[in-house]
């Protein structure tokens, strides 16, 4: 044997295993011989564990023998363990082998334990770095997700749909193409499969055998016999199509004739009107009836599916669906009432008869059935009927009572109360219907019945004061509280005020004072008593019940006395909404107690001299002197009185003894003015050289200074006046405005714009000056250099009322609109916007639109004159005459004091006498009409 051969022989699979269990040597190839224990091996129990370590080893198949030989190639060995494999895998496993395993795992699973912290940590940092050099597409976006919070419902919905990216040919594709067939290939595919039944003139000629061309044709051949008439098939199909729109025909309201025009009308009238997809519809339907089928006493399933067919069109089937949801489910109210409200007139009534017999106490369905029911007669009866059956319903008993007349109500109403005792309506129902002494006897049944409502009390106390005893108001209305303490009833003051309004509302006056007396201090901290008796009569004065107002200021003054913020208030309401006496009352009490209240003096002399009571308002002022010596605001209501009452003299004398006794700047502005509007200008001077070496830095003195000697036509000396006030007075803007209009109006524009230019550097941000550069330049002619202008004022002021209102109309008509929604953006508030806003809806002719945001203009801003000279332009212009008075009279109540052109108009020495009935007029008569 070579040694080759040796190599490339198999070895036994059984050599160097243990032999298996019973295994006798020799007894395969028929040797015999004793056997003894060791051969057998020792005796064991049945139930004992089977030694089954030495397992008969599992048969391979020849792939797996081919896999076990041993590869002996170089390549393949190891100087430790020889050649591949494991040096015991051809060794059984037994148990020593998995324990040593098990100890090897425990012992690796220990040490890997020892570096696992480590290990761990660092293959975080490897990973965080990891992600750092490469992050997540989703992490890169982290940011951009957060920031979608923010995003609005309505950005959400003016997002772009996404597009598609494909090129029209790949997006649109190839379109089918259908060629009708020609009526000759329809011919001649039926005569292919038809039969001749006749003989031409050649078959008679020939015979049929024989042709001129001598070929043999047979008998019965396909020849074609005649051409099919296709005129006569279109016939047959319109003829089919009148018999289906006959059938449809019949079925649509009983017409027995179709319209051609007006049947596609007809067909859209039967369409469903819920404007949903039809594919919505079929899925609720199937949806509903399969909640249907699996629950059929559910109410709710059987309605939601009838009202599904209602609002498709389908009326009847929708009955049939609650008629059958009915006999499903007799008990339920909500199905008979929906079913009474699908059926027509008397099948309604049917249902509804039918419901009563399944739910006798049912309200609704009592309620429902007196409701069909035409004729007052037939709805009494119905109600009587129910109850009988449901005899404590207030529901019904009030139903039943408002059909009754007077006198068969109040029968009702006293069996009504012994139904139903703790009904607080029927008790003052019954008692309002009752004489003075039977109502008093039935509220105080009713307080037995209900001792927790404070309605009975309440009436009751309406009940003494109806029939002349007040004193019992009062009294009334304290023990109603006792009483509710008593029974354990928390006293809400909220509730009480608002009962306290409906008392005055119903002409109660007595018991809405009393009751306000009475719950006004209730549930309030010491110190929050003024703050919130004040928020109480400001809400009773929002909700028309000046009554309880005037009563909650009055218990307030009774508290503090002396309280000037009190007086003010309650003297504010009282000419609001009071009337001139009781002002003038509420004064007189007011001075007496705060007596050095100097606002309070001057109110009350007011009232007296717009009442034309002159006399009586010097007598006031003369009081307020003695209580507030050397007041300035006293001197000058003094000064106004005499001036405005053309005492002159006694005006200057007035002013003399003030700038000696209280000199002041105001009083030294108010003897120039006086002696200007007089023409004495000579005096006018002599008081202005004195006031301004007393009173350099107000500001008012110069400019009153020059404005004298630029009317005398001394232009030096008023820019020389100007410029001395400016040197006093740097951050007087007026100053610098007249100054700047002087030059202009002397053709100075490069002066007059360098004078703006330095107004502005000494006070920045300021519109007003902005605004006035912008004028000069459009003045001038040169709009570009406004438009530049404003753009850079804007930055500079962006939230500017008065400079955004001068750029809409700047820009040109197409633009407007735009930029009024941007200055809305940026001052939605704002006066001079909303009165710019105004006048372009009135520059387009939108009449109805302009009113509105006029009247929003002067609501946010009624003392900008303007406004209400810009709101009476209009009316005179689109208004009726009704509009223009109210307009008018409310400029009046206002009496505004602001406005360019108002200021203009108003502050003209030649109007110094002018009311504000009389300047309106005026100041819309020199207002331009927008364009």
């Amino acid at each position: 044997m070579s040694v080759q051969s040796f190599v490339n022989k198999r070895k036994k699979t059984f050599i160097g295993l243990p032999a298996p269990l019973g295994y006798v040597p020799g007894l395969g190839r028929g040797a015999t011989g004793f056997t003894t224990r060791s051969d057998i091996g020792p005796a064991r129990d049945a139930d004992d564990i089977p030694e089954d370590r030495h397992a008969p080893p599992n048969k391979k198949n020849k792939q797996d023998k081919e896999e076990e030989e041993e590869d002996l190639n170089d390549a393949n060995y190891d100087e430790f363990s020889g050649y591949g494999g494991s040096l015991c895998s051809k060794d059984p496993y037994d148990k020593d082998d998995e324990e040593a395993d098990a100890i090897y795992e425990a012992v690796d699973k220990r040490m890997d334990e020892k570096r696992k912290e480590r290990r761990e940590e660092k293959l975080k940092i490897d990973i965080e770095k990891f992600r750092q050099e490469r992050p997540k597409i989703q992490q890169q976006f982290s940011d951009l997700k957060r920031d979608l919070a923010s995003v609005s419902v309505d950005e959400w919905n003016n997002l772009p749909e996404v597009g598609d990216a494909r090129n029209r040919k790949q997006r649109v594709g190839r379109a089918e193409k259908f060629t009708p067939v020609p009526d000759s290939v329809l011919a001649r595919a039926a005569s292919q499969n038809s039969l001749n039944s006749s003989i031409s003139e050649q078959d008679q000629k020939y015979g049929g055998i024989t042709t001129p061309f001598g070929a043999i044709t047979p008998l019965g051949s396909a020849t074609p016999t005649a051409e099919i008439d296709m005129k006569k098939i279109g016939q047959a199909r319109n003829t089919l199509m009148d018999i289906k729109l006959t059938q449809v025909s019949d079925s649509v309201s009983g017409q027995t004739v179709v319209d051609p025009k007006g049947y596609l009308t007809d067909l859209q009238s039967m369409l469903p009107s819920h404007g949903g997809d039809i594919n919505d519809v079929k899925k609720a339907r199937l949806l509903l009836k399969s909640v249907r089928e699996t629950n059929p006493k559910h109410p709710p399933a059987w309605i939601a599916s009838a009202r599904l067919e209602e609002v498709t069109g389908k009326i009847q089937a929708a009955r049939n669906l609650i008629m059958k949801g009915c006999e499903e489910c007799p008990k339920s109210e909500d199905i008979w009432l929906e079913a009474a409200r699908l059926m027509p007139g008397d099948q309604a009534k049917a249902v509804v008869a039918q419901a009563v017999r399944q739910l006798p106490q049912s309200v609704r369905i009592w309620s429902k059935a007196a409701d069909l029911e035409t004729e007052l007669k037939t709805k009494k009866r119905v109600f009587r009927k129910a109850l009988e059956n449901i005899p404590n319903s207030v529901r019904l008993w009030k139903q039943a009572v408002e059909l009754e007349e007077e006198e068969d109500a109040r029968i009702m109403l006293s069996r009504a109360v012994e139904c139903c005792p703790t009904s607080v309506e029927l008790w003052l129902a019954l008692a309002r219907l009752e004489s003075y002494e039977n109502a008093r006897k039935v509220l105080n049944k009713a307080r037995e019945s209900i001792p927790t409502d404070r309605q009975v009390w309440i009436t009751a106390a309406k009940l003494e004061e109806a029939n002349g005893n007040s004193h019992m108001v009062e009294k009334i209305i304290e023990r109603a509280l006792n009483s509710l303490r008593a029974n354990m009833v928390e006293i809400n003051r909220d509730h009480w005020i608002k009962d306290a309004e409906d008392c005055e509302k119903s002409g109660s006056i007595h018991t809405c004072q009393a009751i306000i007396q009475a719950v006004i201090g209730i549930g309030i901290e010491e110190e929050d008593r003024k703050h919130t008796w004040m928020e109480d009569a400001d809400s009773c004065a929002s909700h028309q019940a000046y009554e309880c107002a005037r009563a909650i200021y009055a218990h307030a003054l009774a508290e503090f006395p002396s309280k000037k913020s009190i007086w003010l208030r309650t003297a504010y309401f009282e000419k609001n909404h009071g009337t001139r006496e009781s002002l003038e009352a509420l004064l007189q009490r007011a001075v007496a107690h705060c007596p050095k209240a100097e606002v309070l003096w001057l109110m009350g002399a007011k009232s007296k001299w717009l009442a034309g009571d002159v006399p009586a308002a010097r007598s006031i002022l003369a009081l307020a002197f003695q209580a507030n010596p050397n007041s300035e605001e006293i001197w000058l209501a003094a000064v106004k009185l005499e001036s405005e009452n053309n005492e002159f003299e006694r005006a200057r004398r007035l002013l003399q003894k003030a700038r000696a006794s209280a000199p002041t700047a105001r009083v030294f502005m108010k003897s120039v003015k006086l002696e200007w509007c007089l023409g004495e200008i000579r005096n006018a001077e002599i008081l202005l050289e004195e006031a301004v070496k007393h009173y350099p830095d107000f500001a008012k003195l110069w400019m009153m200074k020059g404005q004298i000697q630029q009317e005398a036509g001394k232009k030096d000396a008023a820019r020389d006046a100007y410029n001395q006030g400016l040197k006093k007075c740097p951050q007087a803007v007026p100053l610098w405005l007249l100054l700047s209009r002087l030059e202009e109006s002397g053709g100075q524009l490069t002066r007059a714009r360098s004078i703006l230019e330095k107004a502005r550097l000494k006070n920045p941000h300021n519109d007003l000056l902005w605004l006035e550069a912008i004028k000069v330049e459009i003045r001038g002619g040169l709009k570009n250099i406004a438009l530049t202008l404003m753009a850079k004022a804007l930055q500079e002021c962006p939230n500017s009322g008065i400079l955004w209102a001068e750029s809409i109309f700047m820009e040109a008509r197409p633009q407007r609109k735009t930029k009024c929604v941007d200055a809305l953006k940026k001052c939605e508030h704002n006066s001079h916007v909303l009165l710019a806003a105004s006048k372009l809806f009135w520059c387009e002719r939108k009449i109805t639109k302009a009113r509105d945001w006029f009247n929003r203009t002067v609501k946010i801003d009624p003392d900008l004159g303007d406004a209400w000279a810009y709101f009476y332009k209009f009316e005179l212009a689109h208004g009726e005459e009704k509009h223009q008075e109210e307009v008018r009279q409310r400029c009046i109540t206002a009496e505004p004091h602001h406005g360019e052109s108002w200021c203009r108009v108003s502050k003209d020495i030649k109007n110094w006498r002018l009311k504000t009935e009389d300047l309106l007029p005026l100041v819309a008569k020199s207002l331009p009409v927008p364009v």
